[in-house]
């Protein structure tokens, strides 16, 4: 088992910047690829980014490409999502996950472990 706690949400200004945590306990963080997906109101969740176990590969969604940053710090157990320029469109619910694998992906049935989800809100 992992556990996973996201924080780091909150309410910004659109063009604001935002940097989101997800601290693991359990199992050995370091032996899994890591990701972040959002989910906005009436919409499925869609991936965001991921990173795989030693942080040396990194691979994120077409439209956030040059905004966001995925990284991860295994002596601290913990994964962070640093988002930049952030748009109204960015407002959604931001949910980190812990992969099957050591290697990245990018499908929500992937990932066998979810945190409960922090709020990011982009005021226009």
């Amino acid at each position: 088992q992992v556990q996973l706690v996201e924080s780091g949400g909150g309410l910004v200004q659109a063009g604001g910047s935002l940097r989101l945590s997800c601290a693991a306990s359990g199992r050995t963080f370091s032996s899994y690829a890591m990701g972040w997906f959002r989910q906005a109101p009436g919409k499925e969740r869609e991936f965001v980014a991921a990173i795989n176990y030693i942080g040396s590969s990194r691979t994120y969604a077409d439209t956030l490409k040059g905004r966001f940053t995925i990284s991860r710090d295994n002596a601290k157990n913990t994964l962070y999502l640093q988002m930049n320029s952030l748009k109204p469109e960015d407002t959604a619910v931001y949910y980190c996950a812990a992969c099957r694998t050591r290697s990245i992906a990018t499908m929500v049935y992937d990932y066998a472990y979810w945190g409960q989800g922090t709020q990011v809100t982009v005021s226009s």
